[in-house]
């Protein structure tokens, strides 16, 4: 990965929405990091250390809410942005109370996505945008 690029990991279940993002966010000049489920999602998070994750909250197997609880077990800070084609209201409320820094659904235009990702940049303070 270029050193002087922010680096986004795109944890998404459904490949063609993990492609178009992943294909999105390289365009907007980040590096990213694709994961298809939440434990590869959390080993990703812990060897390759990104700047910010976008996280699918319904994914076979380990589902978004497990993922970002294991993640904030060993990485407090790391910016995360919750991916929802559904927005299931328990479990929106139980993310939003661990601490995510915004949610974005997948039927939003992708400006919206990079709004939430830029202020989530903006408000973790170990990073400038470049």
């Amino acid at each position: 990965m270029a050193d002087d690029k922010i680096t986004v990991l795109v944890a998404e279940d459904e490949a063609d929405f993990r492609t178009i993002m992943t294909f999105w966010l390289e365009s907007k000049g980040y590096a990213v990091i694709p994961a298809s489920d939440g434990k590869e999602a959390v080993e990703l998070v812990k060897e390759k250390n990104p700047d910010v994750v976008f996280l699918d909250l319904n994914m076979i197997g380990m589902d978004g809410v497990e993922a970002f609880k294991k993640i904030r077990e060993f990485n407090k800070d790391i910016p995360v942005i919750i991916i929802s084609a559904h927005i299931d209201t328990l479990k929106a409320e139980e993310v939003m109370s661990l601490g995510v820094s915004g949610v974005f659904a997948k039927g939003d235009n992708f400006e919206r996505g990079f709004s939430l990702l830029e202020v989530a940049l903006k408000g973790h303070n170990k990073l400038k945008r470049k």
